[in-house]
């Protein structure tokens, strides 16, 4: 999640054109993912610049310029982190309407969300949404995930094993930060993992080539 944070900080500040003008910027965002009917910045593109976002990220996106459309994409989560996307309601819970963005956190007392999107007061900004109003945390899928042929496991350090904690989290299983450090955070969700395989893994904490097919399995599934 990291990389989708990265992506969209460095837009911040991009805006829509006042008056008859358009933002060639915001224009290109739609363009970039397909989305070439868009001809104005003056579209709702908040779904647009997520989009964007993702294929910038190396993530899956909906390709489609609705913020709902977000809630078919990835899977939903219920304690995000700094990098899953928000998706909100506009007018009503049942209309088609709605708002996404990136998930920076909470407000004190926890009644908004802060997040990092496009088409916020016209741009490229950090805002504030009222809690009642979200529908659904999401984890964002890569569209290609590679993992280490190495087996690792407990005191094992470098980037294979960060590439293994993100994946980890992708999949719904916590294992903290994504640090490298294969620790007892990172053992206790790989064996989370072989237990939700129901017999087919040993429940070990070692990630090894069944493991990780497994792994994949999985996240193809509710990517």
């Amino acid at each position: 999640m990291e990389k989708i944070l990265k992506v969209a900080a460095a837009e911040l500040g991009i805006r829509e054109f006042p008056g008859p003008d358009h933002n060639p910027k915001i224009i290109r965002y739609a363009h970039d993912v397909g989305l070439r009917w868009v001809d104005d910045d003056e579209t709702p593109w908040c779904s647009i610049f997520m989009n964007w976002v993702a294929w910038k990220a190396g993530f899956k996106k909906s390709g489609k310029a609705n913020a709902r459309s977000w809630l078919d994409i990835g899977f939903e989560v219920l304690e995000p982190e700094p990098g899953d996307i928000a998706i909100f309601w506009r007018e009503t819970p049942e209309s088609a309407l709605g708002h996404v963005g990136i998930f920076l956190g909470y407000a004190l007392g926890n009644n908004r969300i802060y997040v990092l999107g496009g088409n916020q007061q016209n741009a490229v900004s950090v805002s504030a949404y009222d809690t009642a109003r979200l529908l659904q945390f999401r984890r964002l899928v890569k569209e290609d995930i590679r993992l280490t042929t190495k087996v690792l496991q407990m005191g094992d350090r470098g980037p294979e094993v960060a590439a293994l904690q993100d994946t980890l989290k992708m999949a719904g299983f916590n294992c903290g930060t994504s640090d490298g450090y294969f620790g007892p955070r990172t053992e206790n969700a790989v064996k989370e993992l072989q237990a939700y395989s129901i017999g087919l893994l040993a429940v070990d904490g070692v990630f090894g080539p069944a493991t990780k097919a497994y792994l994949k399995e999985l996240i193809e599934q509710q990517g």
